[in-house]
């Protein structure tokens, strides 16, 4: 995968990251605003972990029974006059898509936010095909002349300020635009309602599928979803094979759950159910409608009894906003299309080179903030440990922690060694102790003590306190 950030590791990308002082400052301010919404309108709804509890019963009712919920889904979808394939791989779905738009002879492609898309990378290879697609989600069509990968999983141009988006702007209009709001919103609209009218190709992600109906739905802020789903005479969905609710009556449970989380919305300002092409005597609608739906690892995830139930998240994206290494680091330092906790978490399975994410289960605290405001109550920092844990069984850490770990371990296994250790520390520790701290410390500890205070060594152990003590 190619990265926005340089960098092979989330050390280095972060390391880049921590440079821009206006994105630290932008996307904390960003996700304090979407955190406190999110406590008022849980507040508002009371019993909020009753509800939270229901969503994640509902999801890992799915999850435990997703091969029955997708015969489903795939049944009911051709009934209703749409065609299904199945991806098991990132490759295999584009391949899916681009013989589609070739059957139909598409030209112009718009598509709606869309994180699966994102997975698979299915812009740069429509456009080498020769196809123009534009993303229609403003956050969206932003990054896309940006050419920059999503930041945040529900606001993906969160790092984005008004004076950049003009500048963005001002280069397709080829003018100088205001860096106004109202300056800003007219002319997307103005250059986005042009290519709904022309496209003959729209491609949606899915936030839910439906089994019972063969529905699927969208849920976002702005009218581009329901233009791209009904305009174009083609309509791709392509989703993620855990984005399946049995019936309505569950959408209903995860509707209520997933604004809340996501914004502090009650509801979304647009909620979209579409049911295949358009039927005899309808107004409006594809001509025809195709889902694609999408493996890609996630079977991985599902064969593995401790991180199935990652695959109930709903994609709501509240474990961001409270990460304090998120808060400082932004999406692009994971190096993955789902970054923070959840993400962390799932990329580590997702594609045939999910190992290179393995090591973004230590871009975390651990302090199970995450967990605690998950909106299907995933323990996200159990699963991230327990990631760690695998990390180290692969072994994969680098031979300098290793070898440090094989030094500590049998330092502490020996009374006799840990004393001398410690008596070493004492000695060695002087010329970098202030106030009780080492503030500046020697590499590796600068690792540490640059950002961090270190607690000095004291003079006399407990140990031999308590000796003096009582003899």
């Amino acid at each position: 995968m190619t990265h926005f950030i340089e960098g092979n590791t989330f050390r280095d990308r972060a390391r880049r990251t921590l440079e821009s002082e206006f994105m630290r400052k932008a996307v904390q301010k960003a996700v304090d605003r979407l955190e406190t919404n999110k406590k008022n309108a849980s507040k508002e709804l009371g019993n909020w972990d009753d509800w939270r509890a229901r969503g994640r019963d509902i999801r890992k009712h799915t999850v435990d029974h997703l091969d029955y919920y997708l015969g489903q889904l795939a049944d009911n979808v051709r009934k209703n006059g749409g065609t299904v394939y199945f991806a098991p791989w990132a490759e295999d779905a584009r391949q899916i898509i681009s013989e589609i738009i070739k059957k139909h002879e598409g030209k112009l492609v718009v598509k709606s936010k869309s994180m699966v898309t994102e997975e698979i990378h299915l812009n740069k290879t429509l456009i080498e095909q020769g196809h123009e697609v534009v993303e229609t989600d403003l956050a969206e069509y932003i990054l896309q002349l940006a050419e920059e990968p999503p930041s945040h999983i529900v606001v993906p141009a969160i790092h984005k300020s008004r004076e950049q988006i003009a500048q963005l702007f001002s280069e397709v209009a080829g003018e100088k635009l205001a860096n106004d709001t109202p300056t800003l919103t007219a002319f997307s609209r103005r250059v986005l309602r042009e290519k709904f009218l022309k496209a003959d190709i729209g491609i949606t992600g899915c936030n839910f599928a439906i089994a019972e109906t063969g529905s699927t739905s969208l849920v976002t802020n702005e009218g581009n979803a329901r233009l791209v789903s009904s305009l174009p005479k083609v309509h791709i969905v392509i989703m993620g094979m855990e984005r399946v609710l049995p019936t309505f009556e569950d959408l209903e449970v995860v509707l209520t759950l997933l604004p809340r989380s996501a914004t502090g919305q009650k509801l979304t300002s647009y909620v979209s159910i579409n049911n295949g092409p358009r039927k005899p005597g309808e107004s409006d609608g594809p001509e025809h409608f195709y889902l694609v739906i999408l493996d890609n690892g996630r079977s991985r995830m599902l064969a593995d009894d401790e991180f199935r139930q990652a695959l109930h998240c709903t994609r709501c994206g509240a474990c961001f906003n409270v990460c304090p290494v998120y808060r400082h680091v932004g999406g692009h330092a994971y190096g993955s299309v789902y970054g923070g906790p959840i993400g962390s978490v799932i990329s580590s399975f997702l594609g045939k080179d999910y190992k290179e994410y393995l090591g973004l289960a230590y871009a975390t605290t651990l302090c199970a903030a995450c967990s605690r405001v998950c909106s299907v109550m995933i323990p996200i920092h159990d699963l991230l440990l327990t990631l760690r844990k695998r990390y180290v069984q692969a072994g994969l850490p680098p031979f300098s922690e290793r070898a440090a770990f094989k030094v500590w371990k049998t330092t502490f296994k020996s009374p006799g060694t840990y004393r001398i250790a410690m008596k070493s520390a004492q000695i060695a520790q002087k010329p970098f102790v202030n106030n009780g701290y080492i503030g500046r410390g020697p590499a590796p500890l600068s690792a540490w003590t640059n950002s961090r205070y270190f607690p000095a060594a004291a003079d006399k152990t407990f140990r031999e306190r308590w000796l003096e003590k009582h003899h």
